[in-house]
């Protein structure tokens, strides 16, 4: 059964395993939120849980970081931000998720998210903005999976256009 775990000292493998495959594809790892160097594992769980709470002059929003597992396996991550700020408005929004890239194609992400969904609802987030780059087509459609609806895409200033979903979560 697929489901969401916060990360824990006890995931020290899995966590090196899921970064060391995105690091050898080369490709940004997604959340950024657990990219990170991982060698002294406690400092990096104690860095990861510490954005759950509001840090003055931080520099950063409050955010819960979840992985996707099927068992022992970690096959994504969720980053929850609890709240927006003016760069997160515009790119990034509530949630940012990834599949590690041996695990994509099986339909994760769309399930991910979902979860996701459900965890920012439970913290509060009644309207969630989701957002991914326009050329990122499958993210695209796991936003509308999940009930996307599109808004004014933005424009940053290297001309990427981002595309903006926002996913009702009262009732």
């Amino acid at each position: 059964m697929l489901r969401l775990v916060k990360t824990s000292m006890d995931q020290e493998q899995q966590v090196h395993a899921f970064l060391k495959e995105w690091r050898e594809r080369d490709e940004r790892i997604v959340p950024n939120a657990v990219d990170g160097e991982a060698s002294d594992f406690e400092t990096y769980v104690k860095a990861i849980r510490a954005r759950e709470v509001r840090a003055e002059n931080a520099g950063w929003v409050p955010s819960t970081t979840y992985w996707l597992t099927d068992g022992e396996e970690l096959l994504g991550a969720a980053n929850i931000r609890h709240e927006l700020n003016e760069q997160l408005l515009n790119f990034g929004g509530h949630i940012g998720y990834g599949i590690k890239p041996s695990a994509r194609g099986r339909g994760l992400a769309t399930k991910q998210l979902a979860l996701a969904l459900e965890k920012a609802k439970s913290l509060g987030i009644e309207r969630a903005l989701i957002t991914c780059n326009r050329t990122n087509v499958a993210s695209k459609q796991v936003i509308l999976r999940n009930g996307g609806v599109p808004d004014t895409p933005f424009i940053e200033t290297d001309g990427t256009v981002v595309e903006r979903f926002w996913i009702e979560l009262k009732g």
